[in-house]
């Protein structure tokens, strides 16, 4: 178990290491919009390609990033429900989920955008838009980044093992806002919210 605990450890810093890195294109793609749109309107001038980098650059973050959010447990669940579970039960859902969903979604993926993919690059695949970019290299980052949310989900796995094996101990909350807004929630009710929850 300590060797794969250690390989888990690989997993979430290259997760957090790509995620963190791609985050920063959110700024570039912001003042690639607002430039595009100021010499759209000053010098009535725009080309295809400064449209098409805005959407390569979201789908960067978009697609880099999963492996990430999954990996600080950020991603969307329905917290209502699943912060009134016992632990126990939160261990198993997770394993099911990403054992019979996630990790077989990710690898068909993986597998079908690679051909996908050579398809593109073989032919040259270019954009249907005059000026446009070429398309099999956003293309190509369908496989990689499936292949690194998979990884993350055999991390994710072999974490909750650990945890029901008494090898890991559960950290506390979410590591995100999710706690916070279900706590929020509760004290609605008269519920007292944890300390360190900013009023």
């Amino acid at each position: 178990m300590k060797q794969l605990l250690a390989l888990s450890r690989l997993i979430d810093r290259t997760s957090g290491l790509v995620g963190r890195s791609v985050a920063w294109l959110i700024v570039a793609a912001a003042l690639i919009s607002a430039g595009n749109a100021v010499v759209r309107k000053v010098f009535d001038w725009s080309a295809n390609s400064l449209l098409e980098v805005q959407w390569w650059l979201f789908a960067l973050v978009f697609l880099l990033a999963a492996p990430w959010t999954l990996a600080v447990n950020e991603h969307i669940r329905i917290d209502i429900i699943n912060s009134r579970l016992s632990s126990s039960t939160r261990n198993w859902i997770e394993i099911v989920g990403h054992t019979l969903f996630l990790l077989p979604m990710a690898a068909m993926i993986v597998y079908t955008s690679t051909l996908f993919f050579s398809t593109s690059f073989a032919q040259g695949e270019q954009s249907p838009n005059a000026g446009g970019l070429p398309l099999w290299p956003i293309k190509a980052l369908i496989p990689v980044a499936f292949a690194l949310l998979f990884a993350q989900g055999v991390s994710e796995l072999i974490k909750r093992v650990a945890i029901m094996r008494g090898d890991l101990d559960e950290q506390a909350g979410h590591n995100g806002y999710h706690e916070a807004v279900v706590a929020a929630g509760d004290g609605q009710n008269g519920a007292t919210k944890p300390a360190g929850d900013t009023p």
